[in-house]
C-alpha cells in the first residue's frame, strides 16, 4: 500500500511541474559581479523545482536585497532551465 501511495505522490509531483511553473526554484547562492562593460550584476543562483539544475540570473539591487538563500523565487522572463 505504501508503494502505491508513493507512486501516486511521485506522479502528482512530476505532473505538477508544467512549463509555466518550471521558472521557479530555491535560491542556492547569491553574489555581486562586475560585467565587462563596467555594469554591476546582482545575481541569484536558483535551483529549478522541476529539473534540479542551477542557473545564475542578474537582477537589480532592490530585488537582490530582498531575496535570500533558501527562499523560493520565480524568474518571470524564463521558461525553465
Amino acid at each position: 500500500m505504501k508503494k502505491i501511495i508513493g507512486i501516486i505522490v511521485l506522479i502528482f509531483v512530476l505532473s505538477s511541474c508544467g512549463s509555466e511553473e518550471c521558472n521557479c526554484g530555491t535560491i542556492a547562492n547569491d553574489g555581486i559581479d562586475t560585467n565587462a562593460d563596467g555594469s554591476t550584476c546582482y545575481w541569484l543562483e536558483i535551483r529549478s523545482d522541476c529539473t534540479g539544475n542551477k542557473k545564475k540570473f542578474c537582477f537589480d539591487q532592490d530585488i537582490w536585497m530582498s531575496n535570500y538563500v533558501g527562499d523560493n523565487f520565480c524568474v518571470t522572463n524564463e521558461t525553465g532551465w
